[in-house]
């Protein structure tokens, strides 16, 4: 941790997938810093930028009309040479180089970890959960989550328009890597008869074809799955299904729109929230923490404390989706 007064340029970076809503927090970085008299430098292309030295100097004219833009202003990248000790010790040199004393992280579970191996290497960070997936268990909410379900939920909701019309069984895959928060949301919100995510799935597909034979006896025409990103096969499920209930099954995979668009009000609210909270961190001389949204609080943990948290589906939450699909 810095002495107060110790930090007078910092640095931001977003990395990983895109979500909407880092805009709002890269506005809120950047002001928030500049009216507490810090310099901000912007670095483009996350991680890769970085050792790159692609940045330069933020004004607040620099984020003028960016808070209702989707993606990042920053852009991001991926960077195989940042994966090694190397790479990372090179990039806090470069920082060193540049005068830059800390740097702002908005990104997911895989940049946090990035973060903890450059602050391991001399170059303190502040964390902010940039990531639609919502799978970064210190935090109940993350930046781009709350506009990524309301995206699918609108395109889910004119899919099972057509598959009412058509009496079909309609397969929508929805984004999450591994975890099945876009999908149980999307699945209780639209009212589908089956949500397959992966931290509950078994994989017995005859339980899904089971549960359509008997929906059909009682008069439903139609059938909804929503299927999330890290069980996958779509495709191949609606064929398999189709040959076993004679059920005309058509799967549909949303991708990354999902991840575009101009992000809510919740999204652009939170972010700014977050955004102005890590650079007061920052200000404070605090470094080395990941702001998070928890209990209904916004707060601040050391990133070691926040990698090591688990995150789980809420099984109440399961039980009452599954309720709702009879």
């Amino acid at each position: 941790m810095a002495e107060q007064g110790k930090i007078k340029k910092i640095g931001i970076l977003t990395s990983g997938g895109d979500a909407p809503g880092m805009n709002a927090a890269i506005r809120a970085v950047v002001r928030k810093a500049i009216a507490d008299g810090l310099k901000v430098v912007g670095i483009q292309k996350g991680y890769q930028g970085l050792l790159n030295e692609e940045m330069s100097e933020m004004t607040a004219r620099s984020v003028s009309d960016s808070i209702q833009q989707g993606g990042t202003i920053l852009r991001t990248a991926r960077s195989e040479e940042f994966r090694y000790e190397e790479g990372r010790k090179k990039a806090a040199a470069i920082c060193k180089k540049h005068g830059i004393d800390a740097i702002v992280v908005i990104g997911g579970d895989g940049s946090y970890r990035g973060a903890y191996e450059l602050s391991k290497v001399g170059e303190p960070v502040v964390c902010l959960p940039g990531t639609i997936d919502l799978d970064i268990a210190c935090t109940d909410y993350t930046i781009g989550f709350d506009t990524a379900i309301n995206t699918a939920l609108e395109a889910i909701d004119k899919v099972r328009d057509t598959s009412s019309s058509h009496e079909r069984c309609s397969i929508i895959e929805v984004m999450g890597r591994n975890a099945g928060y876009i999908a149980l949301w999307c699945g209780v919100a639209s009212g589908a008869e089956d949500i397959l995510i992966p931290e509950k799935y078994n994989y017995d597909e005859q339980e899904i074809i089971n549960h359509i034979i008997e929906s059909r006896k009682i008069g439903k025409t139609h059938h909804l799955i929503i299927n999330a990103e890290g069980i996958g096969h779509s495709t191949s499920m609606a064929r398999r299904i189709e040959a076993a209930t004679g059920m005309e099954t058509r799967a549909t995979i949303l991708g990354y729109m999902q991840r575009g668009g101009s992000p809510t009000c919740k999204d652009r609210y939170y972010a700014s929230v977050m955004g102005a909270m890590a650079a007061d961190l920052l200000k404070q001389g605090k470094t080395n923490r990941v702001v998070c949204y928890k209990n209904g609080d916004f707060v601040d943990y050391d990133i070691n404390e926040a990698l090591a948290m688990k995150k789980q589906i809420p099984e109440y939450q399961y039980e009452i989706a599954k309720a709702l699909s009879i």
